[in-house]
């Protein structure tokens, strides 16, 4: 596997990060939504055939992680083009490829993605959103938490479960609702999270859609879930990456200009090497969501898998340590409004929790990939 970028990547990374710079941390979201769209960059990972760049999550990881560098991230990258477009890219009908796929690319419609539970959190197969056939449509009913940019999607993926014809157990699907179903209401969570895009929770009463609402074969179950749930995974990777870049080049900057002694504060190794350490980590965590990125794209679910859940735990911890070292590096500046630094404080603690928790991600690695009994 390759360990250096080919041109083409370099050129859309250089590419991204003048976009970057050109909005940076006083940014307005919609704005920056609206000429990503323009140059392209939403779509990069849908097929051309319906107006979408081509390429994968690795492309779609670059745009994420330069933008976050420059200090305007977009977090519904992560959820409209790389999950759910994703999903449907692969899974869809043509109609639905057709009637999402290109609005997708050009933004001009969006898609939030609903999978978390009140009472079910990391656990996928605890889920209670039930699906039910009444002739041709499908019933659902449920309750949904910590669910990104409802009030912006003109639609949300719901992951539900359906029981199986065969065996009677239930088995997680996945059905597009439209922001106006009847039925279907969102809640503002309040949160002290500081970010552009807000979080819901959501109800589904009842609600009823045609039998085209369903995203693939309600009989694939977990394939289709996790066809979402590994970019998703990579995504918040590069999201973390990009925020620890940003911190660290502020105390980077900050250490070679500040002079307190005789020589700037970045001369002593009290200093550079911490910010050493963040620079390595952050570029550790790289390396593998790149790996997970090239997995994922060459078809390899399995091995994305793993790499992917590597890579966010490992992008997670690398982002809390390069903000928590850079403000430190500010000192009082630090927690200042003109350095920009005190919010990520609390953004960067996201990668950790979301979307599913550090812990968890060591309970798959003990058991998926050391052959450790579950202990749960």
């Amino acid at each position: 596997m390759p360990t250096s970028e080919t041109d083409e990547h370099k050129a859309l990374r250089s590419a991204v990060a003048a976009l970057g710079k050109r909005h940076g941390r006083a940014f307005e979201r919609e704005a920056l939504w609206s000429e990503a769209a323009k140059l392209g960059y939403l779509g990069v990972n849908l097929p051309e055939t319906y107006g979408g760049g081509g390429g994968g999550i690795s492309e779609l990881s670059i745009v994420l992680e330069e933008l976050g560098a420059a200090g305007c991230p977009l977090l519904m990258l992560v959820v409209s083009p790389a999950i759910c477009g994703t999903v449907i890219a692969r899974f869809g009908t043509a109609a639905q490829k057709q009637h999402w796929l290109p609005a997708l690319a050009d933004g001009s419609r969006l898609m939030a993605f609903g999978i978390t539970e009140p009472d079910a959190g990391s656990n996928s197969h605890r889920i209670t959103t039930t699906a039910r056939k009444d002739g041709s449509d499908w019933i659902l009913t449920g309750r949904k938490v910590f669910i990104s940019g409802v009030d912006l999607a003109d639609a949300t993926l719901i992951v539900g479960r359906t029981a199986d014809a065969r065996t009677g157990r239930l088995k997680p699907c996945l059905f597009i609702v439209p922001r106006d179903a009847p039925g279907f209401t969102r809640r503002p969570i309040d949160m002290e999270l500081n970010a552009a895009e807000k979080q819901f929770e959501l109800t589904l009463d009842d609600v009823r859609l045609p039998a085209d609402a369903l995203v693939g074969d309600e009989d694939a179950g977990l394939l289709q879930l996790f066809a979402g749930l590994n970019p998703e995974r990579i995504m918040t990777a590069a999201f973390a990456v990009g925020m620890g870049r940003y911190a660290l080049a502020k105390a980077v900057e900050y250490a070679r200009d500040r002079q307190v002694w005789d020589t700037p504060i970045g001369a002593h190794q009290a200093i550079a090497h911490p910010l050493a350490q963040a620079h390595i980590d952050l570029e550790l965590a790289r390396l593998m969501m790149q790996k997970a990125a090239r997995l994922y794209d060459a078809g390899d679910d399995m091995g994305a898998g793993e790499a992917a859940n590597m890579a966010k735990y490992a992008a997670g911890e690398a982002c809390v340590k390069a903000v928590d070292q850079a403000v430190h590096t500010l000192g009082g500046n630090g927690l200042t409004r003109e350095f920009g630094l005190a919010s990520l404080i609390t953004a960067a603690r996201v990668a950790r929790i979301a979307p599913v928790s550090r812990e968890m991600i060591l309970n798959y690695v003990s058991h998926q990939t050391l052959g450790l009994p579950k202990s749960y």
